[in-house]
């Protein structure tokens, strides 16, 4: 598999940590890192592996993630003499990287896991929301057709949103974990349109993230996945 780069790959340079993101562009886990990414401005090079077909996962790939999934993010420190390699292989363990400072972002890492201790905490409630509720609720509901509770969290969650981010004023980690999800559910399902009342505001902050160029970067063109 040939490799991708970002158009910022090219920006990076001897004295900063190179970043290598390993990803499929229809899986919204790999999604969910790839607006992070984004949105830390930092630079990295993309690179695609197929995860079905006949050509199967590279052997390389499954060197540095044995589980076979993605996303992977690989940091080599070119300033260290022994070349530490650190393999990131979680879209929540990437997520916790570029927001504690391990990946140190361009953008700020306090911006991204929310500037104040309120919007820390409320950055965290959304991710567990996200990794708690959505994913294992919106399964059952298009899998087994019990929409009734995804409505009833699709309310829950947008009572919930600040605005115009679901924190406030800057995108942070909430947005990154949320959005591939929920754009999915929109697409198949609607969100804030027809009879789906109480979605006003999970329809305002979709409507703005499809425009923010860290998000529509990462939008598929092309197709795209479900998370299962």
């Amino acid at each position: 598999m040939p490799n991708r780069s970002s158009p910022r790959s090219s920006t990076i340079n001897d004295n900063q940590p190179e970043l290598q993101f390993i990803t499929n562009k229809r899986c919204p886990f790999a999604q969910k890192a790839w607006i992070a990414l984004e949105a830390s401005k930092l630079p990295y090079q993309m690179r695609e592996v197929s995860l079905y077909g006949a050509g199967g996962k590279p052997d390389w790939f499954w060197k540095l993630n044995p589980k076979g999934t993605v996303p992977v993010v690989v940091v080599n420190d070119a300033s260290s003499s022994n070349q530490r390699q650190q393999v990131l292989a979680d879209s929540e363990l990437i997520l916790e990287a570029l927001g504690d400072g391990r990946i140190a972002c361009n953008n700020n890492e306090a911006a991204l896991s929310g500037r104040t201790r309120d919007e820390k905490k409320r950055v965290q409630q959304w991710r567990d929301l996200v990794s708690q509720q959505l994913i294992p609720i919106g399964k059952s509901a298009v899998l087994a057709g019990s929409m009734p509770k995804l409505r009833s969290l699709l309310r829950e969650m947008n009572n919930l949103v600040t605005g115009p981010y679901l924190v406030g004023g800057e995108i942070t980690l909430s947005d990154c974990a949320a959005f591939p999800f929920v754009w999915r559910i929109d697409n198949d399902y609607g969100i804030g349109k027809s009879n789906n009342d109480g979605e006003d505001r999970l329809r305002e902050w979709l409507d703005i993230c499809v425009e923010v160029e860290a998000v529509k970067t990462t939008i598929p063109i092309q197709g795209w996945w479900w998370w299962w």
